[in-house]
């Protein structure tokens, strides 16, 4: 099993398959912080903790986890924003941090752009759809058939407004003219309860938030938010195959506060996409359901930009605004 998962995440891999330029000659002195903007044992802290560990002894001193939750992961990155540019401080950021929130918040405390320096793009996550296996609702048209049966009846949670929950469960509405009724909850773990509960009719979630669940049949898989198919499970079909215009793609990366010198930058992108190319850390990344990513700070830096746009059509789909 997880030969397989291996060699399928090798083969798909986007860009930490390329070598970067030699490492320059900066070298850390001390402890690294790598700053989480939310709490501990979720997805993206699991990532992050991965990440240190298989960084921490490439550059030579630990590379510490901190969790700055609060504000939809905006504490925690202001705190970066804030922080001494010095190499020392880094902040593994996502796809709702730096696409989402930008939209999503009427105002925030610091530019997602000028107040950052990209370093690399680490992993790729899907979310997936899955409703309670006491439903008996075996795939995606039965849940559409099931919805349109009750306008407004169904409910699907969410870790949150404006979280990729929210937006991939809003897109999916909208693509497939449904409408549902919005639960949101202040973290994904107590959504995935009260589904579990049958509290709820469907949930998006992070795939290794429900991974457990589905394969003890008490959840059901209907699909994948990603385009390709996840390796964890091959069965479950991208969502867009029945609904051509339907993709959410969650993603997180490495910043650094912007100043950061060009050395440190170059050396800390240089050691974690050498990190990424091992099969250690490509193997307990796909256990989590993740893809690994790569490539140079200026591709991160253009990939950010391209994506703010998309994330802000979400938003605007899911009708979410935090003031």
């Amino acid at each position: 099993m997880q030969r397989r998962l291996l060699l399928s995440v090798a083969a798909g891999l986007p860009l930490a398959g390329r070598a970067l330029a030699a490492p320059s000659a900066w070298a850390p002195t001390r402890p690294i912080r790598l700053i989480v903007p939310f709490g501990a044992g979720g997805s993206t802290d699991v990532t992050a903790r991965l990440i240190a560990d298989a960084l921490g002894p490439r550059l030579g001193q630990p590379v510490v986890v901190e969790n700055r939750a609060g504000a939809g992961g905006n504490i925690g990155s202001e705190a970066v924003a804030r922080a001494e540019p010095d190499g020392y401080t880094l902040l593994l950021t996502t796809s709702t941090t730096h696409a989402t929130n930008p939209a999503l918040y009427g105002r925030l405390p610091f530019d997602v752009q000028r107040d950052f320096a990209p370093i690399t793009l680490t992993a790729f996550i899907p979310n997936v759809l899955v409703v309670p296996a006491s439903k008996g609702i075996g795939n995606v048209r039965e849940l559409i058939a099931a919805a349109r049966r009750r306008p407004g009846e169904m409910n699907y949670g969410s870790a949150g407004a404006g979280s990729s929950q929210h937006l991939a469960a809003a897109l999916f509405a909208a693509r497939a003219e449904l409408l549902m009724t919005h639960v949101p909850y202040r973290g994904g773990a107590q959504a995935v309860t009260d589904l579990l509960g049958g509290k709820l009719d469907l949930l998006f979630s992070p795939l290794v938030e429900v991974l457990e669940h589905v394969r003890a049949d008490r959840l059901t898989a209907l699909a994948i938010t990603t385009k390709e198919r996840s390796p964890l499970l091959p069965d479950v079909p991208p969502l867009g195959e029945m609904l051509p215009a339907y993709e959410v793609r969650l993603w997180n990366g490495l910043l650094a506060p912007a100043g950061t010198p060009p050395a440190a930058i170059e050396r800390i992108a240089h050691e974690t996409n050498e990190a990424l190319r091992t099969p250690q850390l490509r193997e307990k990344l796909a256990l989590q359901g993740s893809t690994p990513a790569g490539g140079t700070p200026g591709e991160f830096a253009g990939f950010i930009r391209d994506e703010l746009p998309k994330w802000a059509e979400l938003v605007r789909i899911s009708g979410a605004r935090i003031e």
